[in-house]
C-alpha cells in the first residue's frame, strides 16, 4: 500500500503530507486515520508507547471520547529525506466545559511507500476560556481560507 505523497520529500510534499494527516486528524475517525500508519508503527504519544495499528486505533477512539469538539491544525518545522518535523495545536473541551489548547511537537518518520513507521509526540495542554478559542470552523477539515498557526501568531 503507498500513501503519497512518498520521501524523499519537498518543502511542498512535506508541506502536503502534514495537510493530509490535519485532514484526517480532524475526520476524528481512528480507523481513518490508522491507514496511514505502517502496520507496526512505534508511537510515543506523551507518555503512552503504542506499537501497531490496532494500538492506534484504540489509542485514537480514548482520545476523541475525552477530546470533544477537536480541531487541529499543524505546520511543518522541518525536513530532510524520509523525515519530517511538524508543530500542531488543537482545541477541545472536556465533559465538563472546559477548553483547553494543546501545543505540541512531532517526529515521524516514513517508509519508502509513505507510510509513518514511527511518531514521536510531544504535547502540553494549557486551559483557555471560550473566548480565547481561534478554531471555529464546522467540525471536521479546517477550510483553506482559515489562518494557519504562523498567520494566528501560535
Amino acid at each position: 500500500m503507498s500513501r503519497p505523497p512518498v520521501p524523499p520529500y519537498t518543502p511542498e510534499s512535506a508541506a502536503q503530507k502534514a495537510r493530509l494527516a490535519e485532514d484526517a486528524w480532524n475526520s476524528r475517525d481512528p480507523v481513518t486515520v490508522s491507514l496511514a500508519y505502517t502496520p507496526d508503527s512505534v508511537w510515543r504519544n506523551r507518555s503512552e508507547f503504542l506499537v501497531g495499528r490496532e494500538a492506534i486505533v484504540a489509542f485514537l477512539a480514548r482520545k476523541w471520547a475525552r477530546e470533544l469538539d477537536y480541531r487541529l491544525i499543524k505546520e511543518v518545522w522541518a525536513h530532510d529525506g524520509d523525515r519530517i518535523a511538524v508543530r500542531f495545536a488543537y482545541e477541545w473541551h472536556d465533559a465538563a466545559g472546559q477548553w483547553y489548547r494543546a501545543y505540541g511537537n512531532e517526529n515521524w518518520e516514513f517508509d519508502r511507500d509513505g507510510l509513518m513507521k514511527r511518531r514521536i509526540a510531544s504535547i502540553n495542554d494549557r486551559p483557555i476560556a471560550a473566548a480565547e478559542r481561534k478554531f471555529h470552523w464546522p467540525l471536521g477539515r479546517r477550510p483553506d481560507d482559515h489562518p494557519s498557526l504562523s498567520e494566528l501568531d501560535l
